[in-house]
C-alpha cells in the first residue's frame, strides 16, 4: 500500500469546537503538499423511535447553511474520550424530552472524510420515557414525529439533506 506521511500539523484557529489546521504531508511519490485538516472531538447521534414505530426528529436552525434543518437528534462530545452513548443518551433527553435505558449502536459515519476527522456514532432508542428538554442557550429545537416511509421519501425527494440522517 502506499504511504502518505503528515510531517506536521500546524493549528491555524482554534474555536468553540473544531480547530482548523493546516498538515503538511510527503506523498507516495516524494511531493510535500500542504492540506486543510479540520479537527474535531466526534459526536453521537440517536435514532429515537417511539413504541408506535415513529421516529422524534428535531427542526432546528443551522448557521452554516442559514435554514431549518430536520435532522434525528445529535451532539458532540463533551470531551474527547465522552464514551458516544454516554454522548447519545445525554443529546437525546437535552433535545427531545426523552431518555432510555435501551440504546444500541448502529455505526460511525464521517462525514466529510476529505477535510475532517468528524466521526458521529449512530445509535437507536428504543423504549423512550418522557422526560422534559434541556436545550442549550444557542438552540431553539422542535420536535416532529414521522414514521419510516416518509422519512424515505423525505430523503429521496431531498428534504432531508443532513448526512448523519440520511445514514
Amino acid at each position: 500500500m502506499k504511504e502518505f506521511k503528515r510531517i506536521h500539523r500546524k493549528t491555524v484557529y482554534e474555536g468553540a469546537i473544531l480547530q482548523f489546521c493546516e498538515d503538511e504531508i510527503v506523498t507516495p511519490k516524494g511531493n510535500r503538499v500542504t492540506w486543510d485538516y479540520l479537527e474535531h472531538k466526534g459526536a453521537a447521534a440517536v435514532i429515537p423511535v417511539m413504541d408506535d414505530g415513529r421516529i422524534i426528529m428535531v427542526r432546528q436552525w443551522r448557521n452554516a447553511i442559514d435554514k431549518f434543518t430536520l435532522e434525528i437528534p445529535a451532539g458532540g462530545r463533551d470531551w474527547a474520550d465522552e464514551p458516544t452513548i454516554q454522548c447519545a443518551a445525554r443529546e437525546l433527553e437535552e433535545e427531545t424530552g426523552y431518555k432510555s435505558e435501551n440504546i444500541e449502536f448502529l455505526q460511525t459515519i464521517v462525514p466529510a472524510v476529505a477535510y475532517s476527522g468528524e466521526k458521529i456514532d449512530v445509535f437507536v432508542a428504543f423504549d423512550l420515557k418522557k422526560t422534559e428538554q434541556h436545550l442549550d442557550p444557542d438552540e431553539d429545537i422542535d420536535l416532529e414525529l414521522f414514521d419510516i416511509n416518509t422519512l424515505i421519501d423525505m430523503i429521496v425527494n431531498n428534504v432531508i439533506n443532513d448526512s448523519k440522517t440520511i445514514a
